[in-house]
C-alpha cells in the first residue's frame, strides 16, 4: 500500500508512555535501578512523568487500576544487553523471554518492569 505525501509531514521523536499503579514504585526503578533523569513532572502528587536516559526519552502515566497488557509495549535499544539482563535478574523482574541472540541481527530479551509492563530490549548484533 503506498501512501501519499501528506502534505511533507516529517515525524520526530516518539516517546512511549507506560501506564503505571504506583508512581513512586516506578520512579524507583526508572530512576534509581535504570539511571533515567526526570525530565518533567506534572501534579502533586506526580500524576505524568517524562523520564530521560542517554537518547532514550520515556513518558509515565499514573493510572492507578492497571492491569498490564499480555504483549510488549515498547522496545529499547541499549549498548549493553547483558548488564541490563543482569540488573532485570539481580532485582528480581520477571524475564519473559530470555536473552539470546536473534535471526534478525539483535541479541535481545523481554522483561517485566514493577508495573507487568515487557519492555523488549535489544543491541545490534556484531
Amino acid at each position: 500500500m503506498t501512501m501519499p505525501n501528506q502534505g511533507g509531514i516529517r515525524f520526530g521523536r516518539i516517546a512511549a508512555t507506560l501506564p503505571v499503579s504506583d508512581m513512586t514504585r516506578a520512579l524507583d526503578f526508572y530512576v534509581g535501578v535504570l539511571g533515567f533523569t526526570k525530565a518533567f513532572e506534572n501534579g502533586d502528587p506526580a500524576g505524568f512523568v517524562i523520564l530521560k536516559q542517554g537518547e532514550a526519552e520515556l513518558h509515565l502515566t499514573l493510572q492507578p487500576g492497571h492491569r498490564a497488557a499480555p504483549f510488549n509495549v515498547a522496545h529499547l535499544m541499549v549498548g549493553d544487553v547483558d548488564a541490563l539482563h543482569e540488573i532485570c535478574r539481580r532485582h528480581g523482574l520477571r524475564i519473559v523471554k530470555g536473552l539470546r541472540d536473534k535471526d534478525f541481527g539483535l541479541r535481545a530479551f523481554v522483561f517485566e518492569d514493577p508495573d507487568g509492563n515487557r519492555i523488549d530490549v535489544g543491541q545490534p548484533l556484531g
